[in-house]
């Protein structure tokens, strides 16, 4: 048990570092450049993204350190562990191409490729738990949320 709380306590604070650094590499536009684009009416407001994406890091967190201590030395784990840490780079790109280069068409082809990732995360995560896998469910629906406005906001400017 103290393993396990060891591995989820490592795989949070990663992932909320990750989602620290992402938003922090693109602050300036969210505040300058992201309020200025035509939006369509189920954009929420700005004050919602950071407690969403908080609990989704801290659920993405649970479930890689969740399936991290089954042991990496096991075959499904490892590759559950490489789909997830190539997600999580996936999901850092997406704010840095759209806010940091100002670029909503390739940041829709990276979350296109992010929400293939998940799906392929969570068929490895079911694999080694269910429980892990089904902590990624919010973050897919939230993904696909996402996803959505992303294209609208590109179709709209």
């Amino acid at each position: 048990m103290k393993r396990k709380l060891v591995h989820i306590s490592i795989s949070v604070a990663i992932c909320l570092v990750i989602g620290f650094l992402a938003s922090t590499a693109t602050q300036s536009s969210v505040n300058e450049w992201y309020p200025t684009l035509n939006k369509p009416g189920f954009n929420p407001p700005n004050s919602v993204f950071a407690p969403v994406w908080t609990v989704l890091y801290v659920l993405m967190g649970i479930s890689a350190g969740w399936v991290w201590s089954k042991g990496f030395h096991h075959k499904w784990v490892k590759t559950g562990l490489y789909h997830f840490g190539f997600q999580l780079l996936l999901n850092a790109s997406w704010s840095i191409v759209f806010f940091g280069f100002k670029s909503p068409f390739f940041a829709l082809l990276i979350i296109i490729a992010l929400l293939i990732m998940i799906v392929l995360t969570i068929r490895w995560f079911k694999v080694v738990s269910k429980v892990a896998a089904y902590l990624l469910v919010p973050y897919l629906l939230w993904v696909c949320f996402a996803t959505a406005l992303n294209f609208a906001i590109w179709q709209m400017n």
